[in-house]
This record gives C-alpha cells, sequence and structure tokens, in this order.
C-alpha cells in the first residue's frame, strides 16, 4: 500500500501481487518484470535490471542444461540448497545465505536442480554487463545474514563483495522489528529495492510521508543530482529482509 502519491519517473512501484506468475507442479515463480511467455512493454527491466525472478524450487526438480550469453547472472539464495553444473565444469552448491556470480560471456550451458528434501527458495537477478564478448566466468561466497547491511556486489569487489561486470553495487539488508535501515543511494542514477521477506515503512527525504513495502514489493528509484528521493526503512512486526541494487 502506497501512503503517499508517487511520483514517476523519481519512484515506480511494482507489487508484489502485479508481478507475473508462473506456476508449475515443480515450480513456483514469480517476475518482477518480463520474461520468458510474460511480456509487457511497461516491464522490461529498470536500468541495466532485466530479471528479478522469485522462484521456489519442489525438492529433486529444477531447470535441465539451458545456454546464456552477454548477462550477468546472480542468485541469491534464501532457502534451502541448489546443485549447479556448467559447460566451465563447475559443480556445486548453493546454501542459504550463499551468492553466485556467473558471468556468461561469450556463451555458457548450465543446470540448476534442488537436490535436498525440501524445496528451496532463491532469487534469480540478469543484469547487463558493460560490454558483450567477455570470458566466461563464475563465483559463489557465502555471506553472514547478520541485521544491517551486507555489500554482496560491486564493480571493484571491495569490502569483501563479489565482483561484477556493471556498475552496481548490491546489499542485503535484514532488521528486526522497529529497526531503520539508511538507504543510501549517493551518486547512484538509479536504485532498486526488492522485498525478500518481511515488511516496512519507507520514509521519503523530503518528509512529506513514506511508502508501505510488503514481501515481493519492488521499488525502483531514479536519482536526481542532487539527492536520493528515499531516505530509511523502518521494519514492521515481522521484521524485514530486502535486496537494493545501486547503478551508477
Amino acid at each position: 500500500m502506497v501512503t503517499t502519491p508517487l511520483s514517476p519517473p523519481a519512484l515506480v512501484f511494482r507489487s508484489a501481487a502485479g508481478r507475473f506468475h508462473t506456476q508449475f507442479d515443480w515450480l513456483d515463480s514469480w517476475h518482477s518484470f518480463s520474461f520468458g511467455s510474460h511480456v509487457d512493454p511497461a516491464w522490461m527491466g529498470f536500468g541495466p535490471l532485466r530479471v528479478i525472478n522469485d522462484d521456489t524450487i519442489a525438492p529433486s526438480q529444477g531447470f535441465g542444461m539451458h545456454p546464456h550469453r552477454d548477462m550477468e547472472i546472480i542468485t541469491v539464495m534464501v532457502e534451502g540448497q541448489l546443485h549447479h553444473h556448467d559447460s566451465m565444469g563447475h559443480h556445486a552448491v548453493l546454501h542459504a545465505g550463499e551468492v553466485q556470480c556467473m558471468s556468461a560471456g561469450t556463451g555458457i550451458v548450465h543446470s540448476e536442480r534442488n537436490g535436498g528434501e525440501e524445496p528451496c527458495r532463491l532469487l534469480q537477478i540478469w543484469i547487463e554487463p558493460n560490454r558483450v564478448g567477455l570470458a566466461p566466468s563464475y563465483g559463489q561466497k557465502p555471506f553472514p545474514l547478520d541485521h544491517g547491511w551486507t555489500l554482496l556486489l560491486d564493480p571493484e569487489g571491495t569490502d569483501g563483495a563479489m565482483a561484477i561486470h556493471r556498475s552496481v553495487r548490491l546489499w542485503r539488508g535484514r532488521a528486526r522489528p522497529g529497526e531503520l535501515l539508511t538507504v543510501a543511494l549517493e551518486r547512484a542514477q538509479f536504485g532498486w529495492i526488492q522485498m525478500v521477506s518481511g515488511s516496512g515503512q519507507l520514509n521519503l527525504a523530503d518528509g512529506s510521508g513514506s511508502i508501505s513495502l510488503e514481501h515481493g514489493d519492488g521499488l525502483g528509484v531514479s536519482c536526481p543530482p542532487t539527492a536520493a528521493p528515499i531516505e530509511s526503512l523502518r521494519a514492521s512486526a515481522d521484521g524485514v529482509d530486502l535486496l537494493l541494487f545501486a547503478f551508477s
């Protein structure tokens, strides 16, 4: 629910229920942007951000070998485990709290399957690289599920983050009920908030009000040269877990 009117194009709200939905007997997938057979010219992405898929995969099920190229593919594991195999020779298992960053470059083929006994949940993200024709690469790293901000991706791989071929920084933010997260988008052209779980009140920088964000909601931010139009988020009674992208 929006408690203060948005001011497009500064803020673009994407409700959880408004996302595209794919449902199979083994897959429950919510797409923030156009994906596969779901195409809407109004939702082709946000800046270089092209895909945010919130996937829940049944045990012993998953995606068979399939190709990608010229895309940065990031997987944030939320629950359970995911078995990865690719044409570069990587065999890996991702667990909750781990992040996979794969540069498809000139072309890769890979599979993703839930090898556990319980459903697994992940957010898969596609970001356009800063140039095409890169050599494919693979990285995987566990990150502590601390409260506050944890930097996951950075162009230079600084502060313990994984490197990515794009001027983007990605944080995971977590807060207990009532706690405040400061949303820093200095020097960013675009930002995107994706709610992983929980809910909170996003406070506007001009003090005019707030925006309620729930599980699965997304918010795009176009930042003027002076300051971003948002400043902080206070977690509601169920706490909050979110991703924050900052594109420069």
